[in-house]
């Protein structure tokens, strides 16, 4: 008896994705790990797929786990989808979504496999890297020179039920693994949005509620304010939101100071938000009574990695900020 000829549920399968943002976060251990929970548990856990190299931490993972055989199809490892399907486990782990297979496989990509598996009700455990979501791949390449050619689309990752962004330390850079760091909250936040909207659909939900975000841009003479300026113009069209900018007068900026804080005021107001320029003694003080007056609900601010006498003494004027706006999120860009 083939599978399409059997009474098994025609449910779909959940299809969660562990998320790196960079290559060596993790991603694989994290997800290995996942089956040998389940298998503890007493789930049916099979492997479908395994990366070319695996990292030493995660071979005891695997080698507890039962391994579905890949095909070879001119000399490239491809998902033996049919037995899988024969063999129908709970959960199937995929270690590495995005791949392409050879000419005169079942399936021109690998995600295609997965999504044949899900159709058929079993359920999926992936990986996949940021730069491997075809609308992030050029994103990712400007941050970190690297360029990849296999993807997967973003409509089939908009199909997850969970997406686990894994965050560990890299190699990278602390403003370039930041900014990966920003891209796959963004694309987290926009795949649940998503599948929100697909339940309130399917189950005959009219949503009632309003977004309440607000976001609020700190603007200094020095700070990253383009970088800053772009993720708020982001996030707003995400929430459909307000964004604020406010600037707190200084004493004595030099000429080069006040023509860069001109030209932040001017790129804020070009881009549509909201920009005060505010008067107060105290910094902090002044921009957390700003931000409780205006119900914001994330607070965008940049921040020197230089540390003089009286940061050392006192802290830093953002980690102040950071204690006294407590339930409210700050989102730091260095510069």
């Amino acid at each position: 008896m083939t599978h399409t000829e059997s009474n098994w549920p025609v449910t779909r399968g959940r299809l969660k994705v562990f998320l790196g943002y960079a290559s060596g976060v993790g991603k694989s251990f994290r997800m290995f790990d996942e089956g040998r929970r389940r298998k503890e548990r007493g789930q049916d856990v099979v492997i479908a797929a395994i990366q070319p190299r695996l990292p030493a931490d995660v071979e005891p993972l695997v080698s507890g786990l039962e391994i579905v055989p890949t095909l070879t199809i001119k000399g490239v490892p491809v998902i033996d989808v049919e037995t899988i399907l024969q063999r129908r486990p709970q959960i199937c782990l995929v270690d590495g979504l995005a791949y392409d297979n050879p000419p005169g496989s079942r399936n021109a990509h690998r995600w295609q496999d997965v999504e044949e598996l899900l159709a058929a009700g079993i359920n999926i455990v992936g990986s996949v890297n940021l730069q491997h979501i075809d609308d992030q791949r050029e994103a990712v390449e400007k941050l970190t020179g690297k360029r990849v050619t296999q993807t997967i689309p973003r409509e089939f990752l908009n199909t997850a039920d969970e997406i686990v962004i894994v965050d560990a330390p890299t190699q990278v850079t602390l403003e370039r693994r930041t900014a990966l760091r920003e891209l796959a909250l963004v694309l987290s936040a926009e795949v649940i949005d998503v599948g929100l909207q697909r339940y309130l659909h399917d189950h005959k939900i009219a949503q009632s509620w309003g977004t309440h975000e607000r976001f609020l841009i700190c603007l200094s003479p020095r700070a990253n304010f383009e970088r800053m300026i772009a993720t708020a113009r982001r996030n707003a069209t995400r929430f459909h939101c307000d964004v604020l900018a406010v600037y707190v007068k200084q004493p004595n900026l030099s000429e080069a100071d006040r023509a860069a804080l001109e030209q932040a005021l001017a790129k804020a107001r070009e881009d549509g938000a909201y920009v005060e320029v505010l008067e107060g003694t105290d910094l902090v003080n002044t921009i957390v009574q700003y931000a409780r007056a205006h119900n914001i609900t994330q607070i965008l601010v940049g921040h020197s990695v230089k540390k003089d006498l009286g940061t050392r003494m006192f802290g830093s004027p953002v980690s102040r900020l950071v204690r006294a706006a407590r339930g409210i999120d700050v989102r730091v860009f260095p510069h």
